[in-house]
């Protein structure tokens, strides 16, 4: 299964006025790993798929930032 959050290391100035971020994580959405849809593929019930902005459950992911996501 593959990660959908990413991580790089950027540079960094030695006149960077400001204390740089070591590490920059980004999300990738799900449907990067999907090659061609699978038929069958579970659905939300049509409320509940407006609200999530996808009719499939495996195209589903929240966002969450990575600082959210640390103090869970």
């Amino acid at each position: 299964m593959p990660s959908f959050y990413k991580s790089y290391e950027p540079y960094i100035s030695p006149f960077d006025p400001c204390p740089p971020l070591q590490v920059k994580t980004y999300s990738t959405p799900p449907n990067l790993y999907f090659e061609f849809q699978p038929p069958n593929l579970p659905q939300f019930p049509p409320l509940e798929a407006l609200r999530k902005g996808t009719l499939w459950q495996p195209l589903y992911d929240p966002y969450y930032s990575p600082y959210e996501r640390a103090r869970e």
